[in-house]
């Protein structure tokens, strides 16, 4: 359906009126952006864009992602006027507000038709690679009758100028993504003013030399911005249209200056603008003829999907697989890995947890066809590819392996798309001092309720002689501060396959493994022959690996490579009569989760002078005294490491057995 301009140019004023009136009421928000975008939204929506209002979740629904998510009031009108079932436009009215769905960045689990939360500029654009991977690996499987639709973008100047940008257009150009198309708002304001006051490069130069395709356009002339799309569309690369706006398109005396970006217009300019648009209509109401054009834009959708569903059920063997297919694999990991448990117990392994990682990938990517893994330029470090993970490549979309480059926080936030975007299960590896340059991604993780799992190795001073840039203090307690993000650091294989049907059991919660470098000796074993997804260990964040033979006195509580040596700890105490539970912890924030009953249990509430609690960790101590109180004792390594080998840093920073009983013993005898 092409509109003429006559029609198109009121429904470009609805965005516009609804976003300056909601920014008013809120007295905060962004109004420019939505206002100077509004031009090329109408024409996206009432020709392109391939959605049907009464099934947002419709799995071959063209994906539209606002990367410049501050501009919020333009999806959240697109969303109303087009007949989401919200926001309604109370909700509107509540823009800003607690009571509403119309967060002052769109949140994905607030409203269907948010494909991912925004705000964090550049991440949007990111994410949008990762849904477009995941669309063209689909297809593969699919083919066109089921997966074949576009991801769309609209990203400003800051979105162009983060960092994360560099990484995903490198991404997505090398893999020639070309149902990826991003309408850049080429306004030339930031907060602080125009544009040139921090940046001179050529973008459209720079996307080229990415392998992007690039073409401009009038923002505000409606057959301009039809010849720039189709043009995009036409071209197999991904696109870069860059459209020329005028931030705060409307607003005569403020339009084309950073004062429409981040305030309310002001009740004075808001009238001007109504005067300069012609628009009659009070506040947070649309002409019934504006709001029909704006509600027939969804026709489209709902004719492709009624043909999409016939095609699916079509075939049931092809239905069933489908459905199968994007129900995930939650339900299906710890099945997955019940032989390969029993085959540890019967023969424990002394590995690395890294490689017993990827001894648990093994059979979870031959048996889960939804996994896709990668690793950001540390494969034969990370241990994230198997045999039945072929390289993902622009030749071969069907590869469930992708090649990310030294790109971690692009590999991060493409995992998020994935993860949203369904139908995959995303893992992706890096040195575990790297999860800085991933940190605000993994957070989005958490906050967006995406199960995917990060794979970071190389754990601590255990690695050795790379030295301290390398080597992780505060990597592991940090990641723990995160709401709703599991930290696993596992202590042997058996723990270390525990950890990862754990993982991919929380399709709403992010995961991190941290896994060592060095050699684990087995601690877990007998017992564990029979093993299935209800006598995991680990699920509980923390059981009794074992208890006391003599009057307990202490417990010892540890995670990953110094479980063993807490074994160790244990063993000397008990040789001088002092009684020590030891404790694995491969998941704190499991253990929290568990009933108090339970938890009393591995941790008493007895006097504190009678039963030493100790932490032993080989990173920094800060946060372990929530587990062993103000009067207990906390092993670890408050201190950047040093380059040598890791039996001479652990013996050095006082994590051995000699260095730390008679620590022990001291505090228990006062």
């Amino acid at each position: 359906m092409s509109l003429d301009p006559s029609r198109l140019a009121p429904m470009a004023n609805a965005i516009r009126a609804l976003s300056m009136d909601a920014v008013q009421a809120a007295n905060s928000g962004h109004p420019g952006m939505p206002m100077g975008m509004a031009d090329v939204a109408a024409v996206l929506w009432s020709d392109y864009i391939k959605f049907d209002p009464a099934d947002p979740k419709w799995p071959d629904r063209d994906r539209f992602v606002l990367s410049a998510g501050h501009g919020s009031m333009l999806i959240y009108s697109l969303l109303h006027l087009s007949g989401y079932a919200r926001p309604t436009m109370e909700d509107i009215r509540n823009f800003r507000q607690l009571s509403s769905p119309c967060a002052g960045h769109p949140e994905n689990f607030l409203l269907d038709g948010v494909e991912c939360t925004t705000g964090p500029l550049g991440q949007g654009l990111a994410m949008a690679v990762g849904m477009a991977i995941a669309e063209r690996h689909l297809n593969t499987q699919f083919g066109d009758d089921l997966v074949d639709h576009r991801t769309w973008v609209v990203a400003g100047d800051g979105c162009l100028m983060e960092g994360i940008n560099h990484e995903a257009i490198g991404l997505a150009g090398h893999l020639k993504l070309g149902q990826m198309i991003v309408l850049w708002d080429d306004n030339n304001i930031t907060i602080d003013g125009t544009t040139n006051l921090s940046t001179s490069e050529d973008i459209p130069a720079r996307y080229r030399a990415t392998g992007w395709h690039v073409v401009s356009c009038d923002g505000h002339d409606f057959g301009d911005i039809r010849r720039a799309i189709d043009e995009a569309i036409a071209d197999e690369r991904p696109s870069l249209v860059a459209c020329k706006t005028v931030i705060g398109k409307g607003a005569p005396n403020k339009q084309g200056t950073s004062a429409t970006h981040g305030a309310p217009l002001g009740a004075d300019e808001i009238s001007a603008a109504r005067e300069v648009l012609g628009w009659d209509a009070a506040p947070f109401e649309v002409p019934a003829a504006i709001l029909a054009d704006w509600r027939s834009t969804g026709d489209r959708g709902k004719a492709a999907h009624g043909e999409w569903r016939q095609r699916l059920e079509g075939d049931v063997d092809i239905r069933a697989k489908f459905e199968n297919w994007m129900m995930g694999v939650a339900d299906l990991a710890a099945p997955a890995l019940e032989e390969h448990i029993a085959a540890l117990a019967a023969e424990p392994k002394n590995v690395a947890s890294r490689k017993a990682s990827e001894m648990a990938l093994g059979p979870l990517t031959a048996k889960l066809p939804q996994l896709i893994g990668g690793s950001a330029d540390l494969t034969g470090s990370n241990n994230t590819k198997t045999p039945s993970t072929g390289p993902f490549t622009a030749e071969d979309y069907s590869g469930r392996y992708l090649y990310y480059g030294i790109r971690e926080f692009g590999m991060a936030a493409a995992m998020n798309g994935m993860m949203l975007h369904g139908g995959i299960v995303p893992y992706g590896g890096t040195f575990l001092i790297f999860s800085d340059y991933c940190r605000n991604a993994i957070r989005m993780s958490a906050l967006q309720r995406i199960g995917v799992v990060y794979v970071m190795t190389h754990d601590s001073i255990g690695l050795g002689e790379d030295g301290p840039t390398h080597q992780p203090v505060e990597q592991v307690m940090s990641l723990r501060l995160i709401p709703n993000l599991n930290v696993y650091r596992p202590a042997d294989a058996i723990e270390t396959a525990e950890c990862w049907a754990l993982a991919l059991q929380t399709p709403n919660t992010p995961s991190v493994l941290a896994l060592s470098r060095q050699n684990l000796k087995p601690v877990r074993g007998e017992g564990d022959g029979d093993w299935t997804a209800s006598s995991n260990k680990s699920a509980r964040g923390a059981y009794r690996l074992r208890a006391a033979t003599a009057a307990r006195k202490a417990i010892l509580i540890a995670t990953g490579s110094e479980v063993q040596l807490a074994m160790e700890v244990a063993d000397e105490l008990e040789a001088q009569g002092i009684g020590a539970d030891v404790i694995s912890m491969p998941c704190a924030e499991l253990f929290d989760a568990q009933d108090a009953a339970y938890k009393a249990d591995l941790l008493p509430d007895g006097s504190p002078a009678e039963i030493l609690r100790v932490s032993i960790e080989a990173g920094v101590t800060m946060g372990w005294e929530r587990y062993t109180t103000s009067n207990g004792l906390n092993i670890g390594l408050d201190r950047f490491g040093a380059s040598a080998p890791a039996e001479d840093l652990f013996e050095r920073f006082g994590l051995t057995a000699k260095a730390i009983v008679p620590q022990i013993v001291n505090k228990i005898n006062g």
